[in-house]
């Protein structure tokens, strides 16, 4: 397989709601880059050579005017939109919805704009370059099918609130068994904590592996997603709080035996931009990358 052969599917449609704006654009490097910046500058490295971004339309003349500009001279760029129209069944009866299906939903909206292995990653994420890498080398290998780029909860959690995670159970051929999605998790003493459904504070270790949304699929994966989320919209689309997570569809399949996931570890650190409070951080992170010569400055640089 030509190593340049990938494509690299961006979220990006996400409301920032707790950010308080759109936070893809806030600036993370000392020359104003962004964070999908630097994600687009790992993933070219490493043998990615296309980017889809997933928008909603409201947002397509801002995302253009500052995310696309700076990356459609470095990298070829598509757009396709998340709409709340766009499902696999009549969406009549969901005429009032107004929250988005969720991440699945937003894979799935690219199924016309790519035919070949893609990434996906979210757009207000840092990955580290070395999760391209295991991802790329995963892809070119013979029969290789999808993989999850899994990250320590340690490495993921806020200081400046709680964060859902999907906490991964693997079994001892790194295969992927289950992802369970646990909201409300803080950082504690020893690791995490959060409270579960009955009440009951849970305590976790911090060194579990949790899916960041760092995933690697073939174009098979559409017809899947397609129909499990004609299920569930059967089954919670009446449900105007109800998301069809990305983990949860991917674990659904993983144990109907309908797909095989690998779980490629990146030993690099995770950052994000959950809370505002988070920027100040992911800009000292940044520097410190810099520092040590991991990143030129300015980024392109040496591009």
């Amino acid at each position: 397989m030509d190593s340049k052969s990938f494509d690299l599917v961006i979220l990006a449609a996400g409301m920032g709601s707790r950010f308080g704006g759109l936070k893809q654009v806030q600036p993370v490097g000392p020359a104003g880059e962004l964070i999908i910046e630097y994600s687009v500058f790992d993933a070219l490295r490493a043998g990615f050579d296309r980017v889809v971004f997933v928008i909603r339309r409201e947002i397509e003349d801002e995302f253009r005017a500052t995310i696309g500009r700076r990356l459609e001279r470095r990298i070829a760029v598509d757009y396709v939109f998340q709409d709340l129209a766009d499902v696999p069944v009549s969406s009549a009866a969901f005429a009032a919805r107004a929250k988005p299906w969720g991440t699945a939903h937003a894979v799935w909206v690219a199924r016309k704009a790519v035919s070949r292995p893609f990434a996906v990653i979210n757009a207000d994420d840092f990955y580290g370059a070395a999760g391209y890498r295991v991802l790329a080398g995963h892809f070119t290998r013979p029969g290789s099918g999808y993989a999850l780029v899994g990250y320590q909860l340690r490495q993921t959690l806020s200081e400046h609130g709680a964060v859902s995670r999907g906490v991964c159970r693997v079994g001892a051929d790194d295969r992927l068994q289950q992802i369970t999605e646990i909201t409300n998790i803080e950082a504690a003493a020893g690791g995490a904590r959060y409270v579960d459904a009955a009440g009951a504070v849970q305590r976790l270790t911090g060194d579990e592996i949790v899916s960041m949304n760092f995933w690697g699929f073939t174009p098979a994966v559409f017809g899947q997603i397609e129909t499990m989320l004609a299920e569930f919209l059967r089954t919670r689309g009446a449900d105007p709080k109800a998301e069809f997570y990305l983990p949860t569809t991917l674990s659904a399949l993983n144990e109907r035996g309908a797909a095989r996931i690998e779980l490629l570890r990146s030993p690099e650190a995770w950052f994000g931009l959950t809370y505002r409070q988070d920027l100040a951080a992911a800009q000292t992170a940044i520097s410190e990358l810099i520092r040590t010569g991991r990143y030129p400055a300015p980024l392109w640089g040496a591009v």
